[in-house]
């Protein structure tokens, strides 16, 4: 299987809204990430766009459909869709979400929790595997932003990953904003989150902006990274070294020059980061 890590610096996401800057010359960025069942399509507008971009720039494609927590059997004609687009795209990075999203009724097309037990992680071991064997490489696996979790859970999510990552050689994709959304609406603490998690699996960061509610907070994909979020970066880099830094935003997509600038920011913490352990090597 190839190596789960094969990006660096700071990508953001290709969205349709943005499609003629990125067709008239790739932006300031050193990557991109897309949904990859956007592109699932033998053909049409948003697979040429995606093919023109990735002559220029490395992709990740990040999964949201295939729901690898389901007790319904693995959807075999999704993972050979998304197998078909890796093998177009040759993509730098594969990802999917620590998540269920089917019952016998249909898919539910939502990232729900998985109960944290020694059950689930048996069964999501063997569909992590299907999914690596399928694609011939070694995925990543993302941490979710929960509103409710299970009084049977005997690990921490952060636990479950590192666990599932030793069982199935996968890695880890780590949204930093899922960690603070968690911590805000369960009370976990997310820089135990990251202490639990060796640094050599996490081969992907992801940021991005939530929306406070008297209710919970929720994690919207709708603006700038906050400040606390911000800070927990910097512990992220701490912890794991440079990792490739996706600014994710998916909802109330605003101009190119935005999220631009978020990468921008994302750089000068990598950037201080750098200075700081060049400091205490000298």
């Amino acid at each position: 299987m190839s190596a789960p890590v094969a990006l660096s610096g700071v990508g953001i996401g290709l969205r349709h809204a943005h499609y003629e800057a990125f067709m008239a010359g790739p932006p300031a960025v050193d990557w991109i990430e897309v949904h990859s069942e956007n592109y699932f399509g033998e053909g049409g507008y948003d697979l040429h766009v995606l093919e023109t971009v990735r002559r220029d720039l490395p992709v990740s494609l990040h999964g949201v459909g295939l729901g690898l927590g389901s007790a319904t059997p693995l959807d075999t004609a999704h993972l050979a869709r998304l197998a078909r687009l890796v093998a177009r795209i040759d993509p730098a990075v594969v990802s999917e979400h620590l998540c269920w999203g089917a019952s016998a009724q249909g898919a539910l097309h939502d990232l729900l929790p998985m109960p944290l037990t020694q059950a689930s992680l048996d069964h999501l071991s063997a569909r992590v595997s299907q999914m690596q064997d399928a694609l011939r490489r070694t995925v990543l696996i993302e941490n979710v932003s929960t509103y409710v979790r299970f009084r049977g859970d005997t690990w921490s999510e952060a636990e479950f990953l590192a666990a599932l990552a030793q069982r199935t050689g996968c890695g880890v994709l780590l949204d930093v904003n899922n960690l603070y959304v968690n911590q805000c609406n369960h009370g976990e603490d997310a820089l135990a989150a990251m202490a639990a998690l060796p640094p050599e699996i996490v081969g992907e960061i992801h940021l991005a902006g939530h929306r406070a509610t008297p209710a919970a907070v929720i994690d919207d994909h709708g603006s700038r990274v906050a400040p606390v979020v911000w800070s927990l970066y910097e512990a992220a880099l701490e912890r794991f070294g440079a990792t490739p830094t996706l600014i994710e935003w998916d909802t109330a997509v605003p101009a190119l020059e935005v999220l631009l600038d978020e990468a921008r920011l994302a750089r000068e913490h990598c950037a201080k980061h750098a200075r700081h352990t060049s400091e205490l090597r000298s």
